[in-house]
């Protein structure tokens, strides 16, 4: 296959920025990068192009770290909320993604952030909190903590099971306040002494 040698003029992933001097087939040049204005052909003229372009390059890599920089410390203090199909017990149904968590960015906060620059290890499997490590420029780096929650909402049999327990002592408690009442025997009401007879008061008198 034919190659032929361009100057870029505009920053392509994965083949260069502005005023790098790359190979790529003729085809490729003549049918995307020339018709684009992505790149120009190597020649005598177009060279002289080329500190102008890096002046270019220098501002947009400026305005990009800026902006990254910007942006780390915004995201680093949000957390986005991803809601998911689970079991019973808790158990996902599928996983999040990075695509996920973009598109959440995007419709929770309006942030546009290309899925590439979402770090997972691998795709997050559980519910509940997870940090996850953002790529957002060469010299920016920054976390974004994520939660995932279930559409429905958990049962929880143990607090149930704790309730019960409580329940089960108060009533003992109470059995224990009627026993030891009827073990306290009552205090007998002391007697009255006889009234004597009017007929004996006379004759004790004689």
């Amino acid at each position: 296959m034919a190659k032929t040698e361009v100057i870029l003029t505009h920053n392509i992933v994965g083949l260069g920025g502005e005023s790098d001097q790359v190979r790529v087939a003729a085809g490729y040049a003549r049918n995307y990068l020339f018709p684009q204005g992505f790149a120009i052909p190597l020649t005598g003229a177009n060279k002289r192009r080329i500190e102008a372009l890096k002046q270019r390059r220098a501002e947009r890599e400026a305005h990009e770290f800026n902006t990254m920089s910007e942006l780390a410390k915004g995201v680093s203090k949000l957390i986005c909320v991803i809601k998911v199909k689970a079991g019973d017990d808790g158990k996902m149904f599928g996983s999040v993604t990075a695509a996920m968590i973009a598109d959440e960015l995007k419709h929770q906060f309006d942030i546009t952030l290309d899925k590439k620059k979402i770090h997972l290890e691998h795709a997050i499997r559980v519910l509940g909190e997870h940090e996850v490590a953002l790529h957002l420029h060469a010299e920016v780096k920054s976390t974004l903590k994520v939660r995932v929650e279930s559409l429905t909402p958990i049962a929880a049999p143990v607090v149930e099971a704790v309730s019960v327990e409580v329940k089960t002592e108060k009533r003992g408690k109470r059995l224990e306040k009627v026993e030891a009442t009827e073990e306290k025997p009552k205090a007998a009401k002391a007697e009255k002494p006889a009234k004597v007879p009017k007929t004996e008061k006379k004759a004790k008198a004689e």
